[in-house]
């Protein structure tokens, strides 16, 4: 093939990107595509394949298989680095934290006021904390006090127990009211929080630390997030200190009217399992008086390489490495190639989001066990102290979600492997060709959407707890087309305007509107998969996965001879035979487009693709002489 002018190839994959390749003077070979090294990297958008519909499944089904051996390597990791183990070690903690009361039956969950906490704090929170003696009196270990809670989990240095303040007057009482009620604690802002010492003075509970100071951070809770400073305490390693150091806060007034949030942190280890066990107990103290509890409990594995299935994780880790590697450099060539145009595939964007995500986790990895490694240090030298692993937690729990969406776009990479078969073709062309159309309505329907939500908020907002926040609402208004639905609380609240709301509600957004969508999709399937039926049939993935399987069994000598199959080819009736048909027919039956194009061309005398009834006579007459000649059922070739 020889062009004098430019020319615009059209790539089949599944982008359409266009690729303009120049050939100048009769040059068969482009300079676009000499730019790369072929083989090891080689791949749809390295290799010149626009118009080789073979070469172009073949690289694809290579770049498949490697492509599933880093699929199964990423899927080892993640696994390998949870455990259902976790679970069930979150449920314990939790329950036995959460769920247990004191003799005044006052749970975790339960606290609903201050004196509620100090119930808590000095009875139930104590009590699992220390865990010195078996059920028959006897000491857990006589060597140290060290508390292994449920007999099995140590407790790593001591709990800590911290709270954050709001000034006095930092809000405005009213007029009419200044003389009964002569001070306002404003709701929580870190620009109102208190800082001053107070109480005692002295000691770490009554005076102010900043946030750099404890090396903490923010925590987002029930109302509003907190900075990571504030007044705390450290418990001690025996229970009898730690209930004496909490008297002494209680009485004197450590939690007043300012009082907008308390943490108890703590941290225990199970070597059974080799997990951690973050635990964060919360109660805010909001401005309406009361008191809110929640809490944060991060089952993490911190410590690595310590059974015989954690070094095989590192044998996957080294292998996910060098294919990360690879996979660096083929981006880079691709790049070189493409420039610019490379990030106009949605696939090829994904393939870098995989790469930079997988390059973040190995970054993360290596500092997470050198972190590690120095707050263990640390905590060995110095068991009286806090063990501060919030932070690492926090970032552990970051890292596992990061490896989960990474995880979840590599499988969804797939379809960029097998999204040039006509079936599989036709979901994405659906979505693209309805994709207008579908943001166009859209509009319409969140502008719907979310009057309804603005419409709920205010209507129920303050009597229901579903439609306490405009956020709430937008959720709960997704669950109502979900058919999950408390239909009674509305209808408790508003008697008139409820009902109305949700058949309303109901009745545009869900049988009107969101059908729409269903019907824009349906019609543009329908347009696309008629599209394709009548489009011809190009050389598929199952072509090839076939032309192998016959080339394996002609190896193993469970296929008819060339020469058989060569006459079969020529058994069509017709005067002329077309090259095309030629090579199709033996092409079922395994053999090479090399090895078709050499016996075809041997007997096209006169070059026009075509064999004549002349010239197919001549193929019979030789192929036949040949049989004769070297015997029948003995291999022979025409090339």
């Amino acid at each position: 093939l020889e062009l004098d002018s430019s020319v615009y190839i059209k790539r089949t994959n599944s982008s359409k990107a266009k690729i303009r390749c120049t050939f100048e003077n009769g040059h068969k070979t482009s300079q676009f595509f000499s730019l790369h090294p072929s083989g090891l990297w080689g791949t749809t958008l390295t290799e010149n394949t626009a118009e080789n519909r073979e070469l172009y499944v073949k690289t694809t089904l290579r770049e498949l298989l490697v492509y599933i051996v880093f699929l199964v390597d990423i899927c080892l990791l993640t696994y390998g680095m949870t455990s259902s183990n976790a679970y069930y070690y979150t449920k314990v903690m939790s329950e036995l934290f959460l769920q247990t009361s004191s003799d005044s039956r006052v749970s975790f969950q339960s606290i609903g006021s201050m004196s509620d906490f100090w119930v808590y704090a000095q009875g139930p929170l104590l009590d699992n904390l220390y865990w010195t003696k078996w059920y028959n009196n006897e000491s857990l270990a006589a060597h140290n006090t060290q508390s292994y809670i449920y007999y099995e989990n140590l407790l790593l240095g001591v709990p800590r127990m911290r709270q954050l303040k709001v000034k006095n007057n930092s809000c405005v009482v009213h007029d009419d009211f200044k003389e009964e009620i002569s001070g306002c604690y404003d709701v929580y802002s870190e620009d109102k929080e208190e800082r001053v010492s107070f109480g005692l003075v002295n000691g770490t509970a009554w005076r102010y630390h900043s946030e750099e100071e404890l090396g903490g951070s923010s925590h987002w809770g029930r109302l509003t997030s907190y900075s990571g400073g504030g007044y705390y305490i450290d418990l001690k390693l025996t229970r009898e200190e730690s209930a004496e150091a909490l008297q002494i806060l209680k009485e004197k007034l450590w939690l007043d009217r300012g009082t907008r949030v308390v943490f108890i942190d703590f941290s225990v280890y199970n070597a059974n399992i080799n997990l951690f066990c973050v635990l964060r107990l919360v109660v805010e103290f909001p401005a309406t008086g009361g008191a809110i509890p929640s809490w944060q409990i991060r089952t993490v594995k911190l410590i690595r390489y310590v059974s015989a299935w954690d070094f095989f994780i590192v044998a996957c880790e080294i292998v996910f490495c060098v294919f990360i590697f690879y996979y660096v450099v083929e981006e880079i060539l691709e790049l070189r190639i493409h420039k610019l145009q490379y990030f106009t595939s949605i696939w090829n964007i994904l393939d870098v989001v995989v790469i930079l995500l997988s390059i973040v986790a190995i970054g993360f990895h290596i500092f997470r066990t050198i972190e590690v490694n120095r707050l263990l240090g640390e905590l060995l030298k110095h068991p009286d102290t806090y063990a501060d692993f919030e932070f690492l937690a926090f970032w552990q729990t970051q890292y596992n979600n990061m490896n989960a969406v990474n995880l979840f776009f590599a499988w969804i990479k797939i379809f960029k492997y097998i999204s040039f078969n006509k079936t599989m073709t036709q979901l994405s062309s659906t979505l693209a060709r309805c994709a207008k159309d579908i943001l166009g309505f859209a509009i319409m329907f969140f502008i719907v959407f979310f009057a309804y939500a603005q419409l709920g908020y205010l209507l129920f907002g303050t009597q229901v707890e579903n439609f306490s926040t405009f956020v709430k609402c937008i959720f709960t208004q997704f669950r109502i087309i979900l058919g999950d639905f408390d239909y009674n609380s509305i209808d408790n609240a508003n008697r008139v305007l409820g009902p109305i709301y949700f058949v309303t509600y109901v009745f545009f957004v869900f049988f009107v509107l969101l059908n729409m969508f269903l019907a824009i999709i349906n019609d543009t399937y329908s347009e696309v998969k008629e599209e394709l039926s009548s489009q011809k049939d190009e050389l598929q993935l199952s072509d090839i996965l076939k032309q192998s399987y016959n080339r394996t069994l002609m190896r193993l000598k469970l296929k008819k001879e060339r020469i058989s199959d060569v006459q079969k080819a020529l058994q069509n009736g017709t005067k002329e035979l077309d090259f095309e048909d030629f090579k199709n027919s033996l092409k079922e039956l395994g053999h090479a487009d090399h090895e078709i194009t050499a016996a075809f061309s041997r007997f096209d005398k006169d070059g026009n693709h075509i064999l004549d009834e002349e010239e197919q006579q001549q193929m019979k007459h030789d192929l036949e002489a040949k049989r004769v000649k070297e015997g029948q059922g003995k291999k022979l070739s025409v090339w």
